[in-house]
């Protein structure tokens, strides 16, 4: 019986050296308990492509109209955020891009004028979390030429940050109005 073990072990031995010669890296067995092969589950795996068989043609992803996908997600509306008073407070979130949160209401706009310098200083990125349409959008990016301004809701980052009103301003060492 060992003589059996010993012959089936040197074929797959023989078989495992000639696939490891043919690929990049070295095949090394650390037992063999017999079954049937792998190698079926491993082909399509293959990074370099089969030689003998070109591979099919991919369709080209379409292209879409940025506007009309953003169009494609308005209305935004986050139902854990209204316009209002926020307390300032300090959080320690390192690495966090700033950003603020505004809506299409008059106290977001306001606001959006009066710090529109020192959120281009910071590089701040916008979320407009509660407008409507994309008119609404476009007056707000009117407002504050040269911010980027993204129409998201803001229902989980409200709730991480325990938010209730806007607009905001959030860093990396504090949430501010």
């Amino acid at each position: 019986m060992n003589h059996i073990v010993l012959i089936a072990a040197t074929g797959l031995l023989s078989t495992t050296t000639a696939f490891a010669q043919t690929a990049s890296a070295p095949l090394i067995v650390v037992e063999d308990r017999g079954g049937d092969s792998a190698l079926p589950y491993y082909r399509p795996l293959n990074p370099q492509p089969d030689q003998a068989t070109p591979p099919p043609p991919m369709p080209a992803p379409r292209a879409g109209n940025a506007a009309d996908a953003e169009a494609a997600m308005l209305p935004v509306r986050s139902t854990q955020l209204s316009p209002g008073e926020a307390q300032r407070r300090v959080i320690r979130a390192p690495g966090l891009t700033a950003l603020f949160l505004i809506g299409d209401d008059e106290r977001s706009r306001a606001w959006l004028r009066q710090r529109q310098a020192a959120l281009r200083e910071l590089q701040a990125v916008g979320l407009v979390v509660n407008v409507e349409s994309m008119a609404a959008l476009t007056a707000l990016r009117r407002l504050a030429p040269g911010l980027i301004l993204s129409p998201a809701s803001g229902d989980d980052l409200a709730q991480r940050l325990g938010l209730r009103h806007y607009p905001v301003l959030i860093t990396a060492t504090g949430v501010e109005q």
